[in-house]
């Protein structure tokens, strides 16, 4: 008896696990869809030198370049994108948008 109960919940187990599995990599998938979407609509509201310039800025602060590449979208899909964004454009995008740099001072007393 106690070796069919255990049976079952091992069971049970597995296919929970498995339905975890297949929900984890419908998600992976959507996300995969989601950002090729993004990609493609860069690629036609952006010059490549200012794409590689985003992805620069990528690396190094992905906050920003998302929020960037967030606003572009909407913005291309409100139609007030009339042409491709150059790289001086994108960098002027940048500077109001970007965090801006602190300065730190370190004083030393006796």
């Amino acid at each position: 008896m106690e070796d069919a109960e255990l049976e079952m919940l091992r069971r049970k187990k597995m296919q929970e696990l498995q339905q975890q599995q297949a929900q984890g990599a419908a998600m992976q998938e959507q996300e995969r869809q989601i950002d090729a979407q993004r990609q493609a609509i860069m690629r036609q509201i952006l010059t490549p030198e200012a794409r590689d310039r985003l992805a620069t800025v990528k690396m190094a602060y992905p906050d920003v370049a998302r929020s960037v590449e967030d606003q572009l979208i909407r913005l291309a899909s409100q139609g007030q994108i009339p042409k491709p964004i150059d790289e001086p454009t994108l960098k002027q995008i940048l500077r109001r948008v970007a965090p801006q740099k602190r300065d730190i001072s370190i004083e030393i007393r006796k």
